[in-house]
């Protein structure tokens, strides 16, 4: 184990990693004290499927989902627990990974809302007059922010300040390949009754070639949004975290540790938006 990160435990395997998802959720932050069940594999099915979808426009760093494949390198401590791995785990290879949220938006909510009624704009980029909440943008913009160790929060920076970070060609590089992303997952999502509101991706470097690395396109990472019920005007329906993010502003908790317990129903509201997008979004049930 060399890394336990608020959802995800990665083990080193020599030239690759084995990234297992858990059933942790955190909000704000911060990791709540109950697990949501099956949420761990969910994800792991999203992002296998996003990382497939989007292959023609980057690289990434799957190898495989399946522990069994022959491509495990004599994991033979790996086989004995696939109660605890299978439909969770995802070999990958090892990359020199970018301090970077790479977020896109093509939707105005969130932050970006709070940001826009303060400011006119989302992170310095400034936007017409006159939005709505939810409102469509115009065209997707590209927010980077930093990516904050566990218990600390990412802050949203300047696309000046990531070129100091990753050098400027780079980061063009990344902006172009990040709204190229977002908008071949929206337009697939929208036609299966999913609207991507915003999402994050990870980037890194594997033999010096830029690679997307982590998860891709899961409730976890983005606002999904049913197409059918989307209405401008106030903070939609979700099938991501929102829905646990409301229930704690409601609870009058002050978004530090600790976290407080979950009820059952949230917890179980929670699963079942993760499981409807999965079907919505790849057409399988999470036993498929």
């Amino acid at each position: 184990l060399i890394n336990r990160g608020k959802v995800r435990d990665i083990y080193d395997l020599g030239d690759k990693l084995l990234v297992v998802a858990t059933d942790r959720i955190s909000a704000f932050d911060v990791v709540m004290p109950n697990p949501i069940p099956d949420k761990g594999k969910i994800l792991t099915r999203l992002s296998e499927f996003w990382l497939n979808y989007l292959s023609d426009i980057i690289d990434n760093h799957m190898v495989t989902t399946n522990i069994w494949d022959p491509r495990f390198p004599e994991l033979h401590a790996c086989w004995d627990y696939p109660d605890q791995l299978v439909g969770r785990s995802m070999l990958v290879r090892k990359a020199e990974v970018f301090p970077i949220e790479a977020i896109v938006r093509g939707y105005l909510a969130g932050s970006g809302w709070e940001d826009y009624k303060k400011t006119g704009g989302v992170c310095g980029i400034h936007l017409p007059e006159g939005l709505i909440e939810a409102q469509k943008l115009p065209e997707p913009i590209f927010t980077p922010s930093t990516k904050a160790e566990q218990g600390f929060h990412d802050e949203n920076i300047s696309f000046e300040k990531m070129a100091e970070i990753v050098g400027k060609d780079m980061a063009e590089k990344i902006r172009k390949i990040i709204i190229a992303l977002y908008v071949k997952a929206a337009n697939y999502a929208i036609q299966r009754g999913v609207i991507i509101a915003d999402t994050k991706f990870e980037l890194g470097l594997i033999n010096g070639k830029l690679t997307l690395v982590d998860e891709v396109l899961t409730p976890d990472s983005s606002r999904f949004w049913p197409a059918d019920r989307y209405r401008p005007g106030s903070s939609p329906e979700s099938f991501d975290k929102q829905f646990l993010r409301d229930y704690l502003k409601s609870s009058g908790w002050k978004k530090s540790d600790p976290a407080p317990e979950l009820p059952e129903g949230i917890m179980a509201g929670t699963r079942a938006r993760y499981l409807q997008v999965l079907k919505q979004l790849t057409g399988q049930d999470l036993a498929a």
